[in-house]
């Protein structure tokens, strides 16, 4: 029987739920995560863009394995890692020809914590990826050790001892600056 005809002779037809905003809000949430952590773990924009992109479809052909994991963002931010070591792994070359072509860019700075920013930038960049990784997460995203090594597939030692590597090679790299003075916002 139609719609129609149901509607006709007083039968309702079974109502399809309606998306809640509340799921929309979250898939927005994620993919701005997912593209928020790529991009700090590859320093490119269009490349975030892309490895996020990379990164749903794969949690969408994995999506048994993402509804059981017992923490599915740090899954989802697991996979953007791995692809991110593995877009980085590829591209060597490419990567030291980008980090020169930025090294050499002389545009003036309109405020004075962009050339910070820049300074911070260049300086993870330097770092190797699971240092940079540690460092991201939890200083960036303001993770804990357990969610950092969750998201990683590492142990929490690990992630302590790559963090403060990772904080002790910046701070080397930025010339004995902390990243709370390049931010003017620290002690001098």
């Amino acid at each position: 029987m139609g719609q129609q005809q149901a509607r006709l002779h007083g039968e309702q037809q079974p109502r399809r739920p309606a998306a809640a905003p509340q799921h929309r809000v979250r898939q927005r949430r994620l993919r701005l995560l997912l593209r928020l952590l790529a991009h700090l773990l590859t320093g490119e924009a269009a490349a975030a863009d892309d490895l996020a992109a990379d990164a749903l479809v794969a949690l969408w052909d994995r999506w048994d394995r993402v509804r059981a994991a017992e923490h599915p963002v740090a899954y989802a931010r697991g996979v953007v890692a791995n692809m991110a070591r593995s877009r980085i792994r590829a591209a060597v070359r490419e990567r030291h020809r980008v980090a020169l072509f930025w090294s050499r860019r002389g545009d003036p700075a309109e405020g004075p914590d962009v050339a910070a920013v820049l300074d911070v930038r260049q300086a993870l960049g330097r770092l190797p990826f699971r240092k940079r990784a540690c460092v991201v997460l939890r200083h960036a995203f303001d993770l804990s050790e357990k969610d950092t090594a969750l998201a990683l597939g590492i142990s929490v030692g690990t992630v302590k001892s790559q963090t403060s590597k990772g904080m002790a090679e910046l701070e080397r790299l930025l010339g004995g600056r902390t990243s709370l003075e390049l931010a003017g916002r620290g002690e001098r």
